[in-house]
């Protein structure tokens, strides 16, 4: 016996909408309110790691910032090759 999903779940999806259409109102209130609560407990810490009591250190972090002497750029090195003819000139230099 073959069992579709669609006709096995179609009782839970009908419970569901008679569910939203009489109740829907006090369900979205409800469902606003608890997720004003969730977003109130988020942004007051709620989701930080809870440290163990005892052996608490502080750890202050900052930045270091050290001086040296400036470093000297070194000149450009260029190589090229000219080729006479391409250049236009009609005389060779020995």
């Amino acid at each position: 016996m073959k069992l579709n999903p669609a006709e096995v779940l179609n009782p839970v999806f009908n419970s569901l909408d008679a569910l939203i259409q009489d109740y829907g109102v006090y369900l979205y209130l409800v469902f606003v309110w608890l997720s004003l609560g969730a977003i109130a407990g988020v942004l007051g810490g709620g989701l930080r790691r809870r440290r163990p009591p005892g052996n608490s250190a502080t750890v202050i972090s900052g930045i270091i910032i050290t001086t040296r002497p400036p470093i000297q750029p070194s000149s450009p090195t260029v190589i090229a090759e000219v080729d006479q003819a391409q250049n236009g000139d009609d005389e060779i230099i020995d």
